[in-house]
């Protein structure tokens, strides 16, 4: 039976990327969706994107994405992080192609589950939510308004009061270990901080990790490695 699999925020860790993808022995009709942040931070942005093509990755739009392209398409290189210009001297005409066709975010219907880089802000329609919502929320705050973790430590993960119907698989935000809720799975585990990249499995609930080789980047929020 084909499996859908999710894979969370890559960022650049290629070998890390290859290791998962050979660890899965893909059969030619599974379906494999990396939740968004391909790209940023690691080493090697151009490879993770000609191993998603390599082996028919679809991936998902994430904030580093989409920052980029917004940088790109509305002429604006304000918009840039220092970390993004590393990344953009990797990038070949082929893989903008790539990043421009990422969509915000996949529904399969037969599971009634929807994967999605960030979340969702719960008791409003998913799916007329702004991509920039639905690719930063991480935390709720006290207002009821989506949230990054820095600006609101104390706030709950948004994942804490999603009812399900869909069921969402993201990423985005980086745990040392998978986050599940009744209605959800959060999958990023930090591997471009030193944690691991992990693959999740929607038919039956499964995950397949690999460790990062090294800590390629620094988190505020997580322990150095992971």
């Amino acid at each position: 039976m084909p499996r859908i699999i999710a894979i969370g925020d890559v960022h650049g860790c290629a070998d890390e990327f290859e290791e998962l993808l050979e660890a899965l022995e893909l059969g030619p009709k599974d379906r494999v969706i990396q939740l968004g942040d391909l790209i940023n931070r690691g080493p090697d942005s151009h490879r993770c994107i000609e191993l998603a093509r390599q082996y028919r990755v679809e991936s998902i739009l994430g904030n580093h994405e989409l920052r980029l392209l917004n940088a790109r398409n509305q002429n604006k290189p304000g918009l840039l992080k220092d970390y993004d210009l590393p990344t953009i001297r990797q990038l070949s005409a082929d893989d903008w192609t790539y990043l421009q066709g990422m969509p915000k975010f996949i529904y399969d219907a037969a599971s009634e589950t929807v994967l999605v880089h960030g979340g969702f802000l719960p008791g409003s329609p998913w799916q007329t939510q702004d991509v920039e919502l639905i690719t930063r929320i991480q935390v709720i705050d006290k207002k009821g308004r989506p949230a990054k973790r820095s600006d609101a430590p104390d706030a709950p993960p948004w994942a804490d009061s999603w009812p399900g119907k869909p069921f969402v698989i993201y990423g985005h935000t980086p745990r040392p270990k998978v986050l599940e809720r009744p209605g959800s799975i959060g999958i990023d585990t930090g591997c471009v901080y030193g944690g691991h990249l992990t693959a999740y499995c929607l038919n039956d609930q499964s995950l397949t990790e690999v460790r990062a080789q090294k800590a390629y980047a620094h988190s505020k929020r997580l322990p150095d490695p992971v």
